[in-house]
């Protein structure tokens, strides 16, 4: 007998919103910071990134995108180390997943 496997759903991406928005605009801002780690108008960008994503996730009752934000903030005010870098895109990195985990209907 023949099998035929079940045809493999394709992973699409979700398509943006304002915080998809903000959210790629801080990974892409997050990765200029790995090659000018003390570049202060970068850092106000992401402060006002990290701002919106927390209002906008408030707004739409999520509990732990609004916590992440504020942790990143404080990372965003302290002094540029590489670590302080990673934490970053690492915590951009998270924001994404939830926002993905949302959108899809996971959360």
């Amino acid at each position: 007998m023949d099998e035929q496997q079940p045809p493999r759903r394709r992973r699409t991406e979700p398509l943006l919103d304002d915080m998809g928005t903000a959210i790629m605009s801080g990974k892409d801002a997050v990765a200029f910071l790995w090659q000018v780690p003390d570049d202060a108008d970068t850092r106000r960008r992401l402060a006002e990134l990290l701002e919106r994503i927390r209002d906008l996730s408030t707004k739409q009752g999520r509990t732990e995108m609004p916590k992440l934000c504020d942790d990143l903030l404080v990372a965003v005010r302290a002094q540029p180390t590489p670590q302080q870098v990673d934490m970053l895109q690492d915590g951009f990195d998270r924001l994404y997943k939830l926002w993905a985990a949302a959108k899809s209907g996971l959360m």
